[in-house]
């Protein structure tokens, strides 16, 4: 059996290391969001400033993006509308804010499964746009995990 390209390995790291495994930096986005409460995930720290709801569901759509353009697959799979910042569900109760953030989680899943399958030839690869290569729309989502990870935390902060 071939050993898995260190580049691939790599960034299935850091891709975790952002999201739920241990990190150096600190606080991943599944550890900000452990335990939040569908209260504390509404609170907005100020008029027309996103709250942690929102942040999730927009983390979510950015690693289903990514997933889907390193896969070539179409657009309008993912579940949430609109895309980038999808709506709050109408009942914003417990089992709703459990489901999203499990979507949050189902996204990591379905990118890291689409990064580990892709040819290592494939990370140099631009994107349609010709802007991006493969490689570095991996890292960027994971950037794109601690830069919201972080205003998670200072909202967490500004409210208590």
């Amino acid at each position: 059996m071939p050993r898995p390209d260190r580049r691939i390995s790599m960034l299935l790291d850091i891709l975790d290391q952002a999201f739920d495994s241990h990190g150096w930096h600190g606080t991943t986005l599944r550890g900000a969001v452990k335990g939040l409460t569908p209260r504390e995930a509404l609170w907005r720290p100020g008029p027309k400033r996103h709250n942690i709801w929102e942040l999730v569901l927009h983390t979510a759509y950015w690693k289903y993006a990514v997933a889907r353009r390193l896969a070539g697959a179409p657009r309008g799979a993912f579940p949430r509308r609109p895309s980038n910042w999808p709506r709050i569900p109408e009942k914003p109760d417990a089992a709703a804010w459990e489901a999203d953030v499990a979507l949050l989680g189902l996204q990591h899943v379905l990118l890291r499964e689409t990064v580990r399958r892709l040819p290592p030839a494939k990370l140099d690869a631009r994107s349609p746009t010709g802007t991006w290569t493969s490689a570095e729309q991996i890292h960027g989502v994971a950037a794109h995990d601690l830069y919201h990870t972080g205003q998670i935390q200072l909202i967490k902060a500004l409210k208590s």
